[in-house]
């Protein structure tokens, strides 16, 4: 089932790996996301989330060797998971055919995991990878986050962003998930492994140019699209469950202040041609007249 939400988004209601075997509808990508069920018993609607783990990394290898050939030259993947499963992601998308780049450390805010026989777990792994040795487009993003305590001076023009990213809060249960969650009439949170739009937000601005073609094959609630949205790239999402696929459009038709990327572009200021990477705006204003009028920040570039 293909609905299209909008000239540049379309989500497809199927299982990945048959819509990546139709080559003639998915010509080109150029960056993947993907953010996969970990395997780890959790309750979902479509998916049985306890396969063998040989057969769980089969199955990986084949989404990555897929959409490999899909992908232009220069293209990127981004493969997010368990930190515990780090050697198997490297050795997936090395079988697949990838060039392996970046090992992205995504450390979280919230509290470590507690562990007995073992350090407390305080991050997840992403996995970047390119088609061929060099990416087609890398944006070095620049940031300015708060100086560390033994810091004498202050930064001039902020800081290229790293391999760790420790300034991206995950929408974590209760009180940290935020508004940006998504929750039902009671309260309830609707999708329990949502992304947070910053986390796309950075990986689509980093190695994507407005009009490139964005794909997530775990589509869930649907953050990949209404970030590819915003950013004037064409998206792709295909998700199994069809909650989900609603969930999705009903996302899409109507943006929530909490999707809104806008109020973070402050935070990517030092940026060169920052204006030029991030892409869609209001006709006939640039970003900085756009974010001034609204009274977010004020900002001189």
């Amino acid at each position: 089932m293909k609905n299209t939400l909008s000239k540049n988004c379309i989500v497809l209601h199927d299982n990945c790996t048959t819509v990546l075997d139709s080559s003639d509808f998915l010509s080109r990508v150029d960056l993947s996301f993907l953010d996969p069920p970990f395997n780890q018993d959790k309750a979902y609607n479509e998916w049985k989330d306890n396969l063998p783990t040989e057969k769980y990394w089969e199955w990986m290898r084949e989404v990555c060797t897929k959409i490999f050939a899909l992908t232009s030259d220069g293209g990127v993947i981004y493969f997010m998971q368990r930190e515990k499963n780090t050697e198997f992601v490297l050795k997936c998308l090395r079988d697949s055919g990838w060039t392996f780049q970046n090992l992205i450390v995504w450390k979280k805010k919230t509290s470590a995991v507690p562990g007995m026989k073992r350090f407390g777990k305080h991050y997840q792994i992403i996995g970047f990878a390119t088609k061929g040795k060099t990416p087609r487009v890398f944006n070095r993003l620049r940031i300015d986050p708060p100086l560390p305590a033994d810091y004498k001076y202050e930064r001039e023009n902020g800081m290229y962003v790293t391999d760790v990213w420790d300034d991206i809060r995950e929408l974590t249960s209760g009180y940290f998930a935020g508004d940006e969650a998504l929750r039902d009439a009671e309260g309830n949170r609707i999708h329990k492994q949502q992304s947070p739009v910053q986390l796309l937000l950075r990986i689509i601005l980093s190695s994507t140019n407005p009009g490139d073609v964005v794909l997530d094959p775990f589509a869930g609630s649907g953050t990949t699209l209404v970030v590819s949205e915003q950013l004037g790239r064409k998206s792709i999402g295909i998700e199994i469950d069809a909650f989900n696929v609603e969930l999705i459009q009903n996302r899409l038709a109507e943006q929530r202040e909490s999707d809104d990327v806008s109020r973070f572009f402050k935070d990517y200021v030092c940026t060169s041609d920052l204006e030029a990477i991030w892409g869609k705006i209001e006709p006939g204003l640039t970003l900085s007249d756009s974010f001034c009028q609204q009274n977010l920040f004020e900002v001189n570039i």
